[in-house]
């Protein structure tokens, strides 16, 4: 077993981006024919991007779903290494698909949320690639915010001799409505950071935002926080993508926005204080999402309510529900005086939504 540990892990450099500029890997989700796959590339290289990244096995989450063309798109990638002069990226997920990777000649192999979140199988890969010093590996975030897995599949394949090592932040899961897709947790990547402090980190706006208008903001946000690159998904025809085709952007359109980026050198005070700011902004949007969910709650009850003849407002459930939720703020440190108000006009929104209703 290697003794490398994370903080022995430095940054990446990969032998065709242009030094001092931030790292760009883009390509389609998936790689869908190979006409697609080729042409996405040509436009890709012909904007300056040096990495194209394109997934052949796609870990989806309901089956029936497209789950990618398998080992025949390999070849696609090859032919677009061959073509282009790009490295070509992929992701993996089991001993077969690391295997047939590198038979390929793929040069940068990741590993998905899902297979993060899966120590056996990050472990299988990790033996697989053993002491491997030709393949770069880049680890995703697990879908959860748990930090510790995150970094323990990234030991995983330092303590197999793997030193091309990297991460990409993709946000989490998270229930109900929100702004992005996948919440960012900012705090999660920069906390990563603090344990390995050499390690290249990209962030990936696309799978984050969900919506390829994200891109551009969330993109500018990362290198302002610091990340030493992005992964972005592009396609030659992004509506008729086969996955995930609401958050991909046509290759013009990431010439533009890689155009607008401003790279920094060094976080000043006041890109730290947009960090913070933004992070205020994120919390806003948890809590209107959370109020939207509670008020959809409120009006399910007041159907009920009205189904059974029953008062829409239940003088003792109120008394209870404020008295628990002020000793539930005692504890986490909030005003009384502030908790009140709040509960008080959340009540009262909830009732007026359920008088709102219309008879059944």
């Amino acid at each position: 077993m290697s003794t490398v540990t994370l903080k022995d892990i430095g940054p990446l450099a990969f032998a065709n981006s242009e030094s001092g500029s931030p790292i760009v890997i883009a390509g389609p989700c998936s790689a869908e024919t190979e006409q697609q796959t080729l042409a996405t590339a040509r436009a890709l290289k012909g904007i300056g991007v040096t990495a194209f990244r394109a997934g052949v096995w796609k870990p989806r989450t309901m089956p029936g779903s497209f789950e990618g063309m398998g080992d025949q798109a390999l070849a696609w990638l090859q032919a677009v290494k061959r073509e282009t002069g790009m490295l070509v990226a992929t992701e993996v997920a089991t001993e077969a698909h690391v295997r047939a990777a590198l038979d390929a000649g793929i040069d940068i192999l990741w590993v998905g949320a899902r297979t993060t979140a899966n120590p056996f199988a990050v472990q299988e890969i990790a033996d697989t690639l053993m002491c491997n010093d030709e393949v770069t590996v880049l680890v995703k975030n697990p879908l959860n915010p748990d930090l510790d897995l995150w970094m323990g599949a990234l030991q995983r394949l330092a303590g197999a001799g793997i030193t091309r090592l990297g991460a990409v932040h993709r946000g989490f899961s998270s229930a109900g409505a929100h702004l992005y897709r996948n919440d960012p947790q900012w705090h999660i990547p920069f906390e990563l950071r603090r344990h390995a402090p050499g390690m290249t980190i990209l962030c990936d706006p696309s799978h984050i935002g969900g919506k390829r208008e994200f891109v551009e903001p969330l993109s500018q946000l990362a290198l302002d926080a610091g990340f030493d690159g992005l992964m972005i998904e592009s396609h030659c025809d992004p509506d008729n993508a086969l996955s995930d085709s609401a958050q991909q952007i046509l290759p013009e359109t990431l010439k533009s926005i890689l155009g607008k980026l401003v790279v920094r050198s060094g976080a000043p005070v006041e890109d730290e204080l947009s960090l913070l700011r933004q992070q205020i902004d994120d919390c806003d949007h948890e809590l209107l999402a959370v109020l939207a969910r509670r008020m959809s709650v409120s009006r399910e009850i007041g159907s009920y309510k009205k189904s059974h003849n029953l008062r829409v407002v239940q003088p003792a459930r109120y008394q209870a529900l404020i008295k628990a939720r002020l000793d539930e703020a005692r504890t986490l440190g909030l005003s009384q005086e502030f908790t009140q108000r709040i509960m008080q006009a959340i009540h009262e929104e909830s009732v007026q939504q359920q008088l709102d209703l219309p008879d059944n």
